[in-house]
């Protein structure tokens, strides 16, 4: 179903991959978009648990494409080192392609785990942010279908 790595010297193992999705700040989904181009844009999010889970805004276009298609693929890039002199690049990279749905449930959770993630010295102003915006803010999730690592070093 899923195409294997070409590069299988250069794989990253479920847990290097895993490290990588729980420690970089940002990634890139990637939606079908308006006649069939791909809309990516690039957003904060928590991994937890086999699960990818970030907000959003109540409508927008990210959320007409999701609502129109569930497919989706997520890309993060992390460590990365120019070295101009020899024409190459070192990182490290991963890959994911899943089903997003919204997250109803535990809404408050996941919001509250992205102010664990990127605001820890503020988790009590957090925690009153999230009462406050938590009926302009929708949550989703990211269930994990296929996920790839890569590293140049």
């Amino acid at each position: 179903m899923f195409r294997e790595m070409r590069r299988k010297d250069k794989m990253l193992s479920n847990e290097e991959c895993m490290r990588l999705l729980k420690e970089t700040e940002v990634g890139v989904l990637s939606v079908l978009g308006d006649n069939g181009y791909p809309y990516t844009v690039p957003l904060n999010y928590v991994y937890k648990e086999g699960a990818i889970y970030f907000h959003s805004a109540k409508d927008g276009y990210k959320i007409d494409c999701i609502e129109n298609d569930n497919k989706v693929s997520f890309c993060l890039i992390d460590h990365v080192e120019l070295l101009a002199s020899s024409f190459d690049t070192n990182y490290e990279s991963v890959v994911v392609f899943g089903k997003v749905y919204e997250e109803i449930d535990n809404k408050k959770e996941a919001l509250l785990l992205l102010i664990e993630k990127y605001s820890p010295d503020y988790l009590v102003k957090g925690q009153k942010y999230v009462e406050k915006s938590h009926g302009t803010t929708r949550v989703f999730r990211i269930d994990i279908d296929h996920m790839t690592g890569k590293a140049q070093q």
